[in-house]
């Protein structure tokens, strides 16, 4: 490890009298030289499930009639922005654990933050809309393909997608705007804010504060939306006279609230728990969790209570099953 960041250090080049940085070095989990391989494999199957499971759910959705509904239309964004967001992640972090060269170009390391932004703003988002989806389902269900029309779920999604781009190309701007002039080496395995802002030599003042607020602010605007859509479907349970469409409405909401639960639980302890420098191994976990974990468990989250999806993968197992015994 100390042979490389060396080498890596002399890649600086002078504007006038401040040295810039054109390359970052990202130690990932070199503090456990003996565990790369093992941690590669381990990825590496996480990475390989994730994207089977995401793409598999988007496949499934499309080819079965009975999902095309506006709950389905919005998991598959979903499941679209996680195989994205693990994608801008796990690729990288498997080619740290596995070559010596730990590098990353500074073009590189904005790209990758500003497409990890995009994407974890955007599954916030997303999880606030099909918050409102299942409002409309539970307490209007008679209205609800009404309500909830093809053009009202693709003006949603677009919103949510512009809206992440919007905040996440700000964030990315103030980080342009700062100096970098060594030390180069960031002791994370991706181009995260915070730890960007750990190898800066500008004031950084403006820098914490804008993140800290528009952070702040998309949370309380997704929870804000979270809470006053499942107050609303509380209530309206609540007076659901007979016990099979109580259970039915529960179930409608029971999978969604997990993936929130798990969604924003990491999120807050990533960002407003584990600050200190002694909970650098622990942030790299929480990230960890949130970039490849979460991507994983969202498909199952979903697909596991749902019997129109288990019964079109049983369907696609049978039929490969029977082309290959042909």
């Amino acid at each position: 490890m100390n042979s490389v960041v060396p080498s890596t250090r002399s890649q600086w080049w002078n504007e006038g009298n401040q040295s810039m940085v054109s390359s970052f070095i990202l130690l990932a989990f070199s503090e456990f030289p003996n565990l790369q391989l093992p941690l590669f494999l381990v990825f590496l199957i996480m990475y390989t499930v994730t994207v089977l499971e995401n793409l598999g759910m988007i496949f499934v959705i499309r080819i079965n009639p009975k999902l095309h509904t506006p709950m389905y239309f919005f998991l598959s964004h979903l499941s679209f922005v996680d195989f994205c967001y693990t994608s801008v992640i796990a690729p990288k972090l498997l080619d740290l654990l596995l070559v010596e060269d730990k590098s990353i170009s500074f073009e590189g390391c904005m790209v990758q933050y500003f497409l990890g932004c995009t994407f974890v703003i955007t599954e916030m988002f997303m999880l606030a809309v099909m918050a409102y989806d299942r409002l409309v389902a539970v307490c209007n269900p008679l209205l609800y393909t009404a309500a909830m029309s093809q053009e009202l779920c693709s003006i949603l999604v677009v919103v949510t997608y512009i809206w992440a781009g919007i905040f996440s190309s700000t964030l990315t701007y103030i980080l342009l705007q700062l100096s970098y002039c060594g030390p180069n080496v960031i002791n994370h395995f991706c181009c995260e804010y915070s730890a960007l802002l750990s190898v800066s030599c500008s004031d950084i003042s403006f820098s914490q504060t804008a993140c800290l607020v528009i952070s702040m602010f998309n949370e309380a605007c997704c929870l804000l939306i979270i809470i006053t859509s499942y107050v609303f479907i509380g209530v309206t349970i609540i007076k659901i006279p007979t016990k099979g469409a109580f259970q039915k409405a529960l179930s409608t909401c029971a999978s969604h609230l997990t993936a929130i639960g798990v969604c924003h639980g990491i999120v807050l302890l990533l960002y407003c728990v584990l600050k200190s420098k002694s909970s650098l191994f622990l942030v790299k976990v929480a990230t960890v969790f949130h970039s490849m974990v979460i991507p994983m468990l969202n498909p199952l989250i979903y697909s596991l209570r749902n019997t129109d999806v288990k019964e079109t993968v049983r369907k696609l197992v049978y039929l490969k099953c029977i082309f290959h015994s042909i």
